[in-house]
């Protein structure tokens, strides 16, 4: 499942720690050189917890709960999965699965339990400690700068989620400040905020230059593979007016994730490998056929709505 950005200083920690790890990752996935199917799976569903609990399903209830959540698919009840029908489902449970991660992070984050995250909360939660930069006053050392750079965007986003200027975030506001992608009052936020990082000439557009950023060419040499793959994402994904740059709303096609794009490419996938009668769409025959790629896939979030009842209860 693809979820939408997280706070930018979150980011600079994880990069640190997935640099570190990558190796760790590695020698998981193989131990001496040797393929470990297991790490595939823990994978797909999500950890070890979660497969832990998928092997303890029965055969019977595994097949009941993937039945159910086949019939909440079919929005016509017409006994057939379209590539519609696949892709809308996959889009709710997109959005479902991150407000049900911003929910559970909502707890955290409010360590006094009034019902709103407030910035100190935010920070301790994050950093183990309240940080306070001064927002005009840029830092000799270029790593401590950076951080401080995307401190001060997170708290720019903090103040812009805070719809009711109150001390603190209450749920809706900290889902805005979350997935700000997900709400509407952000948008505009989201498109300035990319503006302030890829507009290096103010002119209110995003060059293919700038959308490269510090990618020099050398012109005694052909540009590598994955310059070649960024411009051809430009020009035929985000440049719609074929003009030669990003006005905002093309922006904000970049810099937000398009989750309609990834669900509707996610059930042509599905359709191309289960359709078995070449009609276009599947039955729940088909389905069952090849139950090992549905449940390794986007539309069951690789599985995890099996143990979620907002999903395969009957009467949700």
């Amino acid at each position: 499942m693809r979820l939408g950005p997280r706070p930018a200083a979150l980011g600079l920690l994880l990069l640190c720690a997935v640099t570190a790890g990558a190796g760790d990752a590695e020698e998981l996935h193989y131990p001496q050189g040797e393929h470990r199917s297991e790490y595939d799976r823990e994978a797909l569903l999500g950890g070890q917890e979660e497969v832990d609990e998928y092997v303890k399903l029965t055969p019977e209830e595994q097949h009941k709960r993937l039945k159910s959540i086949i019939k909440k698919i079919d929005l016509d009840s017409d006994g057939f999965l379209t590539e519609s029908e696949l892709s809308s489902w996959i889009q709710m449970s997109f959005k479902h699965y991150a407000m049900q991660e911003a929910k559970q992070q909502f707890v955290e984050y409010d360590k006094n339990g009034d019902g709103s995250v407030s910035w100190d909360e935010y920070n301790i939660q994050m950093y183990d400690r309240v940080i306070d930069f001064d927002e005009n006053t840029a830092l000799d050392d270029a790593e401590e700068e950076s951080f401080r750079q995307l401190h001060l965007k997170d708290k720019k986003r903090f103040e812009k989620a805070n719809q009711d200027s109150g001390p603190g975030l209450n749920l809706e506001e900290f889902i805005a400040f979350e997935h700000p992608e997900e709400v509407d009052y952000m948008t505009e936020f989201v498109i300035q905020e990319a503006l302030e990082e890829h507009d290096k000439n103010g002119d209110g557009f995003v060059s293919l230059e700038e959308f490269l950023g510090d990618y020099r060419r050398d012109p005694t040499n052909e540009d590598p593979e994955w310059i070649l793959v960024e411009k051809d994402r430009f020009l035929n994904d985000y440049d719609k007016d074929t003009d030669g740059r990003l006005d905002p709303q093309e922006l904000l096609s970049w810099v937000v994730p398009n989750n309609q794009g990834i669900a509707q490419e996610e059930a042509l996938h599905l359709i191309d490998e289960m359709d078995l009668n070449s009609d276009r769409k599947l039955s729940e025959a088909e389905i069952l056929e090849n139950q090992d790629l549905f449940l390794t896939s986007e539309a069951t979030d690789y599985g995890r709505q099996l143990h979620d009842e907002y999903f395969y209860h009957d009467e949700l």
